[in-house]
Protein backbone atom coordinates (compact mmCIF):
# COMPACT_ATOMS: atom_id res chain seq x y z
CA UNK A 1 0.00 0.00 0.00
CA UNK A 2 1.15 3.43 -0.30
CA UNK A 3 0.13 6.67 1.10
CA UNK A 4 -0.93 10.00 -0.60
CA UNK A 5 1.81 13.06 0.60
CA UNK A 6 0.99 14.40 3.81
CA UNK A 7 0.47 10.94 5.44
CA UNK A 8 -3.40 11.16 5.51
CA UNK A 9 -4.30 7.42 5.50
CA UNK A 10 -4.57 5.14 8.16
CA UNK A 11 -5.81 1.54 8.43
CA UNK A 12 -9.79 1.91 9.61
CA UNK A 13 -10.47 -2.24 8.21
CA UNK A 14 -7.54 -3.63 10.26
CA UNK A 15 -7.00 -6.95 11.69
CA UNK A 16 -5.52 -7.22 15.26
CA UNK A 17 -4.23 -3.69 15.88
CA UNK A 18 -1.21 -3.51 17.38
CA UNK A 19 -0.66 -7.05 18.60
CA UNK A 20 -4.24 -8.93 17.92
CA UNK A 21 -2.42 -10.50 15.06
CA UNK A 22 0.84 -12.25 16.86
CA UNK A 23 0.68 -15.35 14.84
CA UNK A 24 3.80 -15.45 12.17
CA UNK A 25 1.02 -17.27 9.62
CA UNK A 26 -0.87 -14.86 7.41
CA UNK A 27 -4.30 -13.71 8.02
CA UNK A 28 -6.93 -13.82 4.85
CA UNK A 29 -9.23 -11.57 3.74
CA UNK A 30 -9.02 -7.53 2.91
CA UNK A 31 -8.93 -4.49 4.82
CA UNK A 32 -9.52 -0.81 4.05
CA UNK A 33 -8.04 2.31 5.09
CA UNK A 34 -9.09 5.76 6.04
CA UNK A 35 -8.03 9.35 6.36
CA UNK A 36 -5.53 9.81 9.18
CA UNK A 37 -2.48 11.89 9.79
CA UNK A 38 1.48 11.89 10.99
CA UNK A 39 0.84 13.05 14.93
CA UNK A 40 2.57 12.18 17.85
CA UNK A 41 -0.57 10.79 19.93
CA UNK A 42 -0.94 7.66 17.16
CA UNK A 43 -3.64 5.22 17.47
CA UNK A 44 -7.68 7.04 18.76
CA UNK A 45 -9.13 5.84 21.34
CA UNK A 46 -9.94 2.39 21.67
CA UNK A 47 -13.96 2.70 21.92
CA UNK A 48 -13.76 5.52 19.42
CA UNK A 49 -12.03 4.69 16.02
CA UNK A 50 -13.35 5.60 12.81
CA UNK A 51 -15.04 2.32 10.16
CA UNK A 52 -16.21 2.79 6.84
CA UNK A 53 -14.81 1.72 3.11
CA UNK A 54 -11.91 4.26 2.49
CA UNK A 55 -9.10 2.58 1.30
CA UNK A 56 -4.94 3.91 1.33
CA UNK A 57 -3.69 4.99 -1.67
CA UNK A 58 -1.46 2.51 -3.82
CA UNK A 59 1.38 3.11 -6.41
CA UNK A 60 -0.43 4.55 -9.28
CA UNK A 61 -1.02 2.79 -12.73
CA UNK A 62 -4.65 4.26 -13.14
CA UNK A 63 -6.15 1.27 -12.56
CA UNK A 64 -9.27 3.21 -11.46
CA UNK A 65 -12.51 2.51 -13.96
CA UNK A 66 -15.02 4.19 -12.68
CA UNK A 67 -16.03 6.37 -9.10
CA UNK A 68 -16.26 5.81 -5.75
CA UNK A 69 -19.10 3.67 -4.49
CA UNK A 70 -21.78 5.75 -2.72
CA UNK A 71 -22.42 2.94 -0.44
CA UNK A 72 -21.09 3.10 3.00
CA UNK A 73 -20.30 0.79 5.95
CA UNK A 74 -20.81 1.18 9.18
CA UNK A 75 -18.86 -1.46 11.79
CA UNK A 76 -20.15 -1.59 14.92
CA UNK A 77 -18.45 -1.18 17.12
CA UNK A 78 -15.78 0.23 15.70
CA UNK A 79 -12.26 -0.68 14.20
CA UNK A 80 -9.91 -1.59 17.00
CA UNK A 81 -12.65 -1.59 19.95
CA UNK A 82 -11.38 -3.39 22.59
CA UNK A 83 -13.30 -4.95 25.85
CA UNK A 84 -16.13 -5.47 24.44
CA UNK A 85 -18.82 -7.20 26.39
CA UNK A 86 -20.31 -11.14 24.96
CA UNK A 87 -24.01 -9.82 24.35
CA UNK A 88 -22.76 -6.35 23.37
CA UNK A 89 -24.48 -5.28 20.06
CA UNK A 90 -22.31 -6.42 17.36
CA UNK A 91 -23.14 -5.71 13.60
CA UNK A 92 -22.92 -4.28 10.02
CA UNK A 93 -25.09 -1.57 8.39
CA UNK A 94 -24.79 0.47 4.71
CA UNK A 95 -26.60 3.16 3.37
CA UNK A 96 -27.00 3.97 -0.11
CA UNK A 97 -26.35 0.91 -0.68
CA UNK A 98 -26.73 -3.00 -0.11
CA UNK A 99 -24.76 -5.47 1.62
CA UNK A 100 -23.77 -8.36 -0.67
CA UNK A 101 -21.46 -10.18 1.56
CA UNK A 102 -20.34 -9.83 5.29
CA UNK A 103 -17.83 -12.75 7.29
CA UNK A 104 -16.95 -12.18 10.83
CA UNK A 105 -14.19 -14.88 11.84
CA UNK A 106 -12.19 -15.24 14.88
CA UNK A 107 -8.83 -14.71 14.13
CA UNK A 108 -7.06 -17.13 16.19
CA UNK A 109 -8.67 -19.87 14.97
CA UNK A 110 -9.80 -18.77 11.68
CA UNK A 111 -13.64 -20.18 12.74
CA UNK A 112 -16.44 -17.95 10.74
CA UNK A 113 -19.01 -17.03 13.23
CA UNK A 114 -22.45 -17.38 11.14
CA UNK A 115 -24.64 -14.44 10.67
CA UNK A 116 -28.08 -13.11 9.46
CA UNK A 117 -28.26 -10.78 6.51
CA UNK A 118 -31.57 -8.35 6.58
CA UNK A 119 -34.56 -8.76 3.92
CA UNK A 120 -33.46 -5.52 2.31
CA UNK A 121 -29.38 -5.98 2.51
CA UNK A 122 -28.87 -2.60 4.76
CA UNK A 123 -27.68 -4.53 8.19
CA UNK A 124 -26.25 -7.88 8.98
CA UNK A 125 -25.88 -9.04 12.68
CA UNK A 126 -23.98 -12.49 13.83
CA UNK A 127 -26.20 -15.66 14.96
CA UNK A 128 -25.50 -16.18 18.65
CA UNK A 129 -23.60 -15.30 21.82
CA UNK A 130 -19.59 -13.71 21.06
CA UNK A 131 -16.91 -15.77 23.07
CA UNK A 132 -15.27 -14.33 25.50
CA UNK A 133 -11.39 -12.83 25.22
CA UNK A 134 -11.90 -13.38 21.26
CA UNK A 135 -10.06 -11.47 18.93
CA UNK A 136 -12.92 -11.33 15.85
CA UNK A 137 -12.29 -9.35 12.02
CA UNK A 138 -15.04 -8.48 10.28
CA UNK A 139 -15.27 -8.19 6.65
CA UNK A 140 -18.24 -6.46 4.38
CA UNK A 141 -18.84 -6.26 1.16
CA UNK A 142 -21.34 -3.51 -0.73
CA UNK A 143 -22.36 -1.82 -3.78
CA UNK A 144 -24.52 1.20 -4.88
CA UNK A 145 -27.25 1.57 -7.10
CA UNK A 146 -25.04 1.74 -10.02
CA UNK A 147 -23.04 -1.59 -9.05
CA UNK A 148 -19.92 0.20 -7.35
CA UNK A 149 -18.45 -2.04 -4.62
CA UNK A 150 -17.59 -0.63 -1.51
CA UNK A 151 -15.63 -2.52 1.43
CA UNK A 152 -15.30 -2.13 5.11
CA UNK A 153 -13.51 -4.08 7.63
CA UNK A 154 -13.11 -3.74 11.13
CA UNK A 155 -11.36 -6.01 14.10
CA UNK A 156 -12.77 -6.50 17.59
CA UNK A 157 -12.06 -7.81 20.77
CA UNK A 158 -14.41 -9.08 23.35
CA UNK A 159 -13.76 -8.99 27.44
CA UNK A 160 -11.12 -10.36 28.68
CA UNK A 161 -10.25 -10.09 32.75
CA UNK A 162 -6.47 -10.07 31.90
CA UNK A 163 -5.89 -8.28 29.04
CA UNK A 164 -8.37 -5.00 30.29
CA UNK A 165 -7.52 -5.24 33.67
CA UNK A 166 -6.40 -1.89 33.59
CA UNK A 167 -6.08 -0.82 29.96
CA UNK A 168 -5.91 -2.92 27.23
CA UNK A 169 -2.00 -4.41 27.02
CA UNK A 170 -0.69 -5.66 23.55
CA UNK A 171 0.96 -7.79 22.48
CA UNK A 172 -1.07 -10.78 23.64
CA UNK A 173 -0.45 -12.81 26.95
CA UNK A 174 1.35 -15.75 25.26
CA UNK A 175 2.43 -14.06 21.89
CA UNK A 176 6.03 -14.34 20.28
CA UNK A 177 6.89 -11.05 18.93
CA UNK A 178 9.64 -9.46 17.05
CA UNK A 179 12.44 -7.32 19.00
CA UNK A 180 10.91 -4.15 17.84
CA UNK A 181 7.44 -4.66 19.36
CA UNK A 182 6.94 -2.47 22.57
CA UNK A 183 4.67 -2.86 25.33
CA UNK A 184 1.56 -0.84 24.86
CA UNK A 185 -1.87 0.01 27.00
CA UNK A 186 -4.53 1.75 25.85
CA UNK A 187 -6.99 3.27 27.90
CA UNK A 188 -10.86 3.98 26.88
CA UNK A 189 -10.79 6.99 29.03
CA UNK A 190 -8.03 9.90 29.67
CA UNK A 191 -5.64 9.32 31.93
CA UNK A 192 -5.54 12.60 34.40
CA UNK A 193 -3.19 11.19 37.32
CA UNK A 194 -0.54 9.41 34.57
CA UNK A 195 2.08 9.18 37.60
CA UNK A 196 -0.71 6.92 39.54
CA UNK A 197 -1.43 4.88 36.65
CA UNK A 198 1.81 4.66 35.36
CA UNK A 199 3.20 3.02 38.79
CA UNK A 200 0.30 0.17 38.52
CA UNK A 201 1.88 -1.41 36.18
CA UNK A 202 5.39 -2.86 35.77
CA UNK A 203 7.51 -4.23 32.58
CA UNK A 204 10.45 -6.19 32.89
CA UNK A 205 12.63 -8.22 31.06
CA UNK A 206 14.35 -11.52 31.54
CA UNK A 207 17.42 -9.88 29.33
CA UNK A 208 17.59 -7.52 32.72
CA UNK A 209 17.23 -4.44 30.31
CA UNK A 210 16.04 -1.15 31.89
CA UNK A 211 12.06 -0.51 30.95
CA UNK A 212 10.95 2.99 31.39
CA UNK A 213 7.47 4.23 30.04
CA UNK A 214 6.68 7.06 27.63
CA UNK A 215 2.68 8.64 27.19
CA UNK A 216 1.58 9.68 23.93
CA UNK A 217 -1.35 11.96 24.75
CA UNK A 218 -3.77 10.91 27.74
CA UNK A 219 -4.82 7.31 26.19
CA UNK A 220 -1.86 5.51 25.44
CA UNK A 221 1.49 4.62 27.27
CA UNK A 222 4.29 2.55 25.61
CA UNK A 223 7.15 0.72 27.29
CA UNK A 224 10.83 -0.17 26.04
CA UNK A 225 14.42 0.02 26.66
CA UNK A 226 16.93 1.90 25.11
CA UNK A 227 17.70 -0.23 22.33
CA UNK A 228 15.81 -3.18 20.84
CA UNK A 229 14.56 -6.21 23.28
CA UNK A 230 17.04 -9.31 22.97
CA UNK A 231 15.83 -11.86 20.99
CA UNK A 232 15.37 -15.23 22.70
CA UNK A 233 14.04 -12.49 26.17
CA UNK A 234 11.32 -12.75 28.10
CA UNK A 235 8.97 -9.59 28.59
CA UNK A 236 6.63 -9.51 31.79
CA UNK A 237 3.68 -7.03 32.35
CA UNK A 238 2.34 -7.03 35.79
CA UNK A 239 -0.80 -4.63 36.68
CA UNK A 240 -1.64 -4.09 39.92
CA UNK A 241 -5.02 -2.56 40.83
CA UNK A 242 -7.05 -2.24 44.45
CA UNK A 243 -4.48 -5.14 45.87
CA UNK A 244 -5.53 -7.44 42.49
CA UNK A 245 -2.57 -8.61 40.28
CA UNK A 246 -2.80 -9.90 36.54
CA UNK A 247 0.15 -10.85 34.54
CA UNK A 248 0.37 -10.46 30.53
CA UNK A 249 3.81 -12.08 29.39
CA UNK A 250 5.56 -12.77 25.86
CA UNK A 251 8.70 -13.60 24.24
CA UNK A 252 10.77 -11.95 22.29
CA UNK A 253 11.76 -14.39 19.06
CA UNK A 254 14.60 -13.79 16.77
CA UNK A 255 16.13 -10.48 15.63
CA UNK A 256 14.96 -9.76 12.36
CA UNK A 257 15.98 -5.61 10.96
CA UNK A 258 14.91 -4.61 7.59
CA UNK A 259 17.10 -1.88 6.07
CA UNK A 260 14.96 -0.16 2.55
CA UNK A 261 17.16 2.03 1.18
CA UNK A 262 15.26 4.41 -0.65
CA UNK A 263 18.28 5.28 -2.87
CA UNK A 264 19.49 1.95 -4.02
CA UNK A 265 15.96 0.54 -3.80
CA UNK A 266 17.15 -2.51 -2.30
CA UNK A 267 15.93 -4.02 0.82
CA UNK A 268 18.71 -5.83 3.38
CA UNK A 269 17.22 -8.66 5.74
CA UNK A 270 19.19 -9.25 8.52
CA UNK A 271 18.12 -12.06 11.07
CA UNK A 272 20.38 -12.45 14.00
CA UNK A 273 22.83 -9.99 12.88
CA UNK A 274 23.35 -11.74 9.11
CA UNK A 275 22.43 -10.74 5.92
CA UNK A 276 19.69 -13.27 4.81
CA UNK A 277 18.36 -11.91 1.79
CA UNK A 278 18.77 -8.65 -0.29
CA UNK A 279 15.14 -7.75 -2.12
CA UNK A 280 15.18 -5.25 -5.11
CA UNK A 281 12.33 -2.56 -4.39
CA UNK A 282 9.89 0.39 -5.22
CA UNK A 283 9.13 2.73 -2.53
CA UNK A 284 7.58 6.39 -2.54
CA UNK A 285 8.21 8.64 -5.74
CA UNK A 286 9.54 12.21 -4.61
CA UNK A 287 5.93 13.74 -5.02
CA UNK A 288 4.91 10.72 -2.11
CA UNK A 289 7.96 10.30 -0.69
CA UNK A 290 8.49 7.01 1.79
CA UNK A 291 9.17 8.04 5.51
CA UNK A 292 12.76 7.95 7.02
CA UNK A 293 12.88 6.49 9.98
CA UNK A 294 12.23 3.02 12.30
CA UNK A 295 9.09 1.34 11.78
CA UNK A 296 7.40 -1.78 13.62
CA UNK A 297 5.52 -4.38 11.65
CA UNK A 298 1.95 -4.08 13.37
CA UNK A 299 -0.34 -5.54 11.25
CA UNK A 300 -0.29 -8.41 8.33
CA UNK A 301 -3.00 -9.39 5.59
CA UNK A 302 -2.76 -11.26 2.69
CA UNK A 303 -4.77 -8.92 0.85
CA UNK A 304 -5.46 -5.39 1.00
CA UNK A 305 -7.87 -2.90 -0.79
CA UNK A 306 -7.12 0.04 -1.82
CA UNK A 307 -9.00 2.90 -3.64
CA UNK A 308 -7.71 6.26 -4.34
CA UNK A 309 -10.53 8.22 -4.19
CA UNK A 310 -11.27 7.68 -0.35
CA UNK A 311 -8.27 9.80 -0.34
CA UNK A 312 -8.72 12.22 -2.31
CA UNK A 313 -6.63 10.90 -4.86
CA UNK A 314 -8.69 11.48 -8.45
CA UNK A 315 -8.42 11.95 -11.44
CA UNK A 316 -9.66 15.14 -13.44
CA UNK A 317 -12.83 13.37 -13.94
CA UNK A 318 -13.38 12.12 -11.09
CA UNK A 319 -12.45 8.55 -11.15
CA UNK A 320 -9.94 7.25 -8.72
CA UNK A 321 -6.87 7.28 -9.29
CA UNK A 322 -6.62 3.62 -8.67
CA UNK A 323 -8.74 1.00 -7.79
CA UNK A 324 -6.63 -2.49 -6.44
CA UNK A 325 -8.86 -4.70 -4.87
CA UNK A 326 -6.63 -7.41 -3.59
CA UNK A 327 -3.25 -6.06 -2.69
CA UNK A 328 -1.18 -9.15 -1.62
CA UNK A 329 1.11 -9.46 1.50
CA UNK A 330 0.60 -6.16 3.18
CA UNK A 331 2.14 -5.23 6.13
CA UNK A 332 1.33 -2.40 8.15
CA UNK A 333 4.12 0.00 9.33
CA UNK A 334 2.73 2.95 10.44
CA UNK A 335 -1.29 4.06 11.30
CA UNK A 336 -1.12 6.95 9.06
CA UNK A 337 -0.82 4.32 6.54
CA UNK A 338 2.44 2.89 5.22
CA UNK A 339 2.85 -0.41 4.04
CA UNK A 340 5.22 -2.86 2.91
CA UNK A 341 3.67 -4.80 0.18
CA UNK A 342 3.24 -7.12 -2.81
CA UNK A 343 3.35 -4.91 -6.40
CA UNK A 344 1.79 -7.19 -8.82
CA UNK A 345 0.71 -4.51 -11.01
CA UNK A 346 4.50 -2.89 -11.83
CA UNK A 347 6.47 -4.10 -14.59
CA UNK A 348 9.71 -5.90 -13.32
CA UNK A 349 11.94 -3.40 -14.88
CA UNK A 350 10.44 -0.74 -11.84
CA UNK A 351 11.83 -2.97 -8.86
CA UNK A 352 15.38 -1.90 -7.64
CA UNK A 353 15.36 0.51 -10.39
CA UNK A 354 12.43 3.46 -9.90
CA UNK A 355 10.42 4.09 -6.58
CA UNK A 356 6.63 4.69 -8.00
CA UNK A 357 4.50 4.19 -4.73
CA UNK A 358 2.86 6.81 -2.81
CA UNK A 359 4.47 6.49 0.57
CA UNK A 360 4.80 2.34 1.10
CA UNK A 361 7.43 -0.05 -0.01
CA UNK A 362 6.47 -2.10 -2.75
CA UNK A 363 7.91 -5.83 -3.69
CA UNK A 364 7.53 -7.51 -7.06
CA UNK A 365 4.16 -9.98 -6.52
CA UNK A 366 1.88 -11.93 -8.24
CA UNK A 367 -1.86 -11.35 -8.86
CA UNK A 368 -3.45 -13.16 -5.67
CA UNK A 369 -0.31 -13.27 -3.99
CA UNK A 370 -0.67 -17.12 -5.03
CA UNK A 371 2.81 -17.77 -5.86
CA UNK A 372 5.73 -18.33 -2.99
CA UNK A 373 8.89 -18.23 -4.55
CA UNK A 374 7.85 -14.25 -5.00
CA UNK A 375 9.87 -11.56 -3.14
CA UNK A 376 6.88 -10.02 -1.41
CA UNK A 377 5.71 -13.78 -0.23
CA UNK A 378 8.75 -14.73 0.90
CA UNK A 379 9.18 -11.67 3.06
CA UNK A 380 5.42 -11.73 3.89
CA UNK A 381 6.43 -15.53 5.01
CA UNK A 382 9.46 -14.96 6.68
CA UNK A 383 7.99 -11.54 9.08
CA UNK A 384 6.43 -11.44 12.42
CA UNK A 385 4.18 -8.62 14.31
CA UNK A 386 7.38 -6.55 15.99
CA UNK A 387 9.50 -6.71 12.74
CA UNK A 388 11.50 -3.70 12.39
CA UNK A 389 11.82 -1.86 8.80
CA UNK A 390 14.01 0.95 8.68
CA UNK A 391 13.82 3.27 5.67
CA UNK A 392 16.88 5.63 4.87
CA UNK A 393 17.77 8.05 2.09
CA UNK A 394 13.96 8.83 1.24
CA UNK A 395 13.80 12.40 0.05
CA UNK A 396 11.10 13.24 2.62
CA UNK A 397 11.67 15.45 5.27
CA UNK A 398 9.10 15.06 7.51
CA UNK A 399 10.16 13.50 10.97
CA UNK A 400 8.22 10.24 11.54
CA UNK A 401 6.45 10.50 14.78
CA UNK A 402 7.06 8.21 17.44
CA UNK A 403 3.12 7.68 18.40
CA UNK A 404 2.36 7.25 14.75
CA UNK A 405 2.04 2.83 15.09
CA UNK A 406 4.66 1.50 16.69
CA UNK A 407 7.30 4.07 15.66
CA UNK A 408 8.57 4.56 19.15
CA UNK A 409 11.93 3.82 18.42
CA UNK A 410 12.37 7.14 16.60
CA UNK A 411 12.69 9.14 19.78
CA UNK A 412 16.15 9.08 21.74
CA UNK A 413 16.21 7.52 25.02
CA UNK A 414 16.68 10.72 26.66
CA UNK A 415 13.46 12.04 25.13
CA UNK A 416 12.00 8.85 25.55
CA UNK A 417 12.39 9.01 29.52
CA UNK A 418 11.22 12.25 30.18
CA UNK A 419 7.61 11.39 28.70
CA UNK A 420 7.35 9.44 31.87
CA UNK A 421 6.51 10.86 35.32
CA UNK A 422 7.62 7.58 37.04
CA UNK A 423 11.00 7.92 35.78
Amino acid sequence: MNTPNGRRTGLVATAGVLGGVLAVTALAGTSTAATGGNDGGGRPTSQSRATGSNTDASTGTGTGAQKASDARIVITPGQGSHGIPVDSPVGVTVSDGKLTKVTMTAVATGAELPGTLSADGTSWKPDGTLKRATKYQITAEAQDAEGRSATGNATITTVSPSNDFIGHVSPENGSTVGVGMPVSVEFGAAVDDKAAVESEIQVSSSSGQQVVGHWFGDHRLDFRPEHYWQAGSTVTVTLTRDGVQKTVTFTVGRSQISTVDAKTKQMTVTRDGRTIRTIPISSGSDEHPTYNGQMVVSEKFRHVHMNGASVGLTEKDGKPSYDIKAVPHAMRLTDSGTFIHGNYWGADSVFGKVNTSHGCVGLKDVRNGGDGSQPAAWFFDHSMIGDVVIVKNSVDKTRLAPGNGLSDWNMSWSEWTAGSPAA
